[in-house]
């Protein structure tokens, strides 16, 4: 009876083990490199490109506030043996309130170029995302997974090719 209950599980196992192979077989898996699709995209150069210009008035002056106080620290390192006490007062207040004025316009100025580098990447991750979606759906995909979730894969299951190609058409 003991012998007859373990055929019947042993049986029950393999047959649900071959069940499973087969219906992961008749799945379409797909993989996508969205970083590779990401850089490829002409749009990703140009982020870049847009937000330099966007934010060149306020580079330019945080530029210049640098250049002015590595211009006074120099010159008060070059020039205190020679420098009378008020003299290098007056270079260390300058070089003081440039500080005071970088740290004022130049973090500010960083968090807002991050914050519409971010929103920009965003907009195009959207568009991957709905090229995606659109390649999976005409190559009837069931499953697409990211370049970066997967250790190996076939190239043949890789569509970032077709995905980088939807993307283009989109624009």
């Amino acid at each position: 009876m003991k012998q007859l209950a373990k055929h019947i599980v042993a049986t029950a196992m393999l047959g649900s083990a071959l069940v499973s192979a087969s219906a992961m077989a008749e799945q379409k898996i797909g993989v996508v490199d969205v970083q590779s699709v990401f850089q490829a995209m002409p749009q990703a150069a140009e982020i870049s490109n847009n937000i330099q210009m966007e934010f060149k008035d306020q580079i330019d002056e945080v530029n210049q506030l640098q250049k002015d106080g590595q211009f006074y620290a120099e010159r008060l390192q070059r020039d205190a043996a020679t420098m009378s006490d008020k003299e290098k007062n007056e270079l260390q207040q300058k070089i003081q309130g440039v500080r005071e004025q970088l740290a004022e316009k130049g973090q500010p100025l960083q968090q807002n170029i991050q914050r519409r580098s971010n929103e920009e990447r965003n907009k195009l991750l959207g568009l991957i995302k709905q090229a995606i979606d659109n390649v999976a759906k005409k190559e009837g995909y069931d499953l697409v997974l990211s370049g970066n979730a997967v250790s190996y894969s076939k190239e043949q299951f890789d569509i970032s090719e077709q995905v980088l190609s939807q993307v283009q058409k989109a624009n």
